[in-house]
């Protein structure tokens, strides 16, 4: 047991180009998680510059932005600004959240973030926050059930906001699972052993491989390693493929 890197063949192979397209499917989404993040981290910067510190109120210029994203990117259900505990000088936390109705509707996330009566005041240990604090890179969350927002299985892809080389909380959207797995199941099923893809934690985000359920945890390496590495490697008998600049590994049987 223990993993090993590989060295890419000179020639794509059906592996890689299937972790390449499905890191794909990805990319529009994380590249409106980039936009949120530096209309965010302008914003905060120009309030700064007043020298004061931001207030929930001055979040409210974010949302012609996100609501302009909501409108264009048919993944995203979902997308806002959250900001870390103490950012904010009016309320302990906050988020700066809007989401795509079943009609096409946009309207904002409403919760209660009382740390005495509501569960989701500390919202700091889910993975969507967590990781990118932590990392310093961007992620993918899930997919798990999301009840802070749509009660859908999701997938949540967030990046880190810094202000003046501090951590002020995270640029993220909502992904339903079931539009990424329309997206990528097929990619996966042209693979010619079962195959399934798995984030940072080694959470399964998508699976055409019975004996690895989405949601479920697939035991192997440090996945994060890998994907720092970029490079494919063996793990137990796995093949692992990073997927491309996306944070998912393609991991075959």
């Amino acid at each position: 047991m223990g993993w090993s890197p590989a060295l890419a063949t000179l020639d794509t192979d059906p592996q890689t180009w299937v972790a390449a397209q499905a890191g794909g499917a990805l990319e529009a989404v994380f590249a409106t998680v980039a936009a949120i993040r530096a209309e965010t981290a302008a914003l905060l910067h120009r309030v700064t510059a007043q020298d004061r510190r931001p207030a929930s109120a001055d979040l409210a210029a974010l949302r012609p932005g996100l609501h302009g994203h909501l409108t264009r990117e048919d993944l995203v259900s979902g997308a806002g600004f959250v900001a870390a505990p103490g950012l904010l000088s009016d309320v302990p936390a906050w988020l700066e959240w809007w989401q795509s109705g079943g009609e096409g509707e946009i309207r904002p996330l409403l919760l209660d973030l009382d740390p005495g009566q509501s569960a989701y005041a500390d919202y700091t240990h889910w993975d969507w926050f967590a990781l990118p604090r932590d990392t310093g890179r961007r992620a993918v969350a899930g997919p798990y059930v999301d009840y802070l927002c749509s009660d859908e299985y999701s997938l949540t892809l967030s990046e880190p906001v810094r202000i003046r080389g501090r951590f002020a909380g995270v640029a993220a959207a909502d992904v339903y699972l079931r539009h990424f797995e329309t997206a990528v199941l097929p990619l996966l099923r042209r693979l010619d052993r079962p195959a399934h893809l798995v984030n940072a934690r080694g959470r399964v985000a998508a699976s055409a491989d019975p004996a690895h359920l989405a949601g479920s945890l697939t035991k192997g390496p440090e996945f994060g390693a890998l994907l720092t590495g970029g490079r494919p490697g063996t793990y137990d008998g796995m093949r692992l493929v990073p997927c491309g600049g996306v944070p998912l590994v393609l991991v075959l049987a």
